[in-house]
């Protein structure tokens, strides 16, 4: 899916492999991780697939900055990932398998548990406040500022998944304090 990501980065302008990196943690990395090695990775094998192409630009005192295009197969292959039919829920969801598993510790270690997801769901919260800035940045360079709208509806998804997930851990707790005490 990495891959896929890239292509969709380079349709919409040519870039470097730190200005990839700077567009997935500036707005991507609320739904997708990539570590920069990883994305170096991914480029090496668009290149051998021949779905990026790769100009060495030359710079004064520094190694040649390598400037990645995506190539007619690249837009190819991102129109084919797009068409696919398969919506992408995945049904992996390892906070769900420790919450069916957390019957074998202490209701205030679990407490204790839910007021962490919590406390995550409103940092991520907070960290996805100023994405919509990025957005209007970034969408103020396209010839169709359409494409911005869809980037605002990932913002949206992953806002409204937070603030479900916050919720849920809050319904977990009162569930919890409404339990009788269990005698020892």
């Amino acid at each position: 899916m990495l891959k896929h990501g890239i292509l969709g980065l380079l349709n919409y302008c040519d870039m470097t492999g730190y200005e990839i990196m700077e567009v997935f943690r500036d707005s991507l990395r609320f739904f997708w991780n990539a570590r920069t090695s990883q994305i170096y990775r991914e480029l090496q094998g668009l290149e051998g697939k021949k779905w990026v192409s790769k100009t060495l630009v030359a710079q004064a005192g520094k190694p040649d900055k390598k400037v990645y295009s995506i190539t007619e197969e690249g837009k190819k292959e991102l129109l084919l990932w797009l068409a696919d039919e398969k919506i992408g829920f995945t049904h992996r969801v390892p906070l769900l398998m420790k919450t069916f598993f957390l019957g074998e510790r202490s209701r205030e270690e679990n407490i204790a548990y839910f007021k962490g997801i919590i406390t995550y769901c409103e940092m991520f919260l907070k960290n996805l406040a100023p994405v919509p800035q990025s957005i209007d940045a970034y969408g103020s360079n396209l010839d169709d500022q359409e494409k911005a709208l869809y980037w605002k509806m990932t913002v949206d998804y992953g806002r409204r998944n937070m603030m479900m997930c916050a919720d849920w851990a809050k319904d977990c707790i009162e569930q919890l304090e409404k339990l009788p005490r269990q005698s020892g």
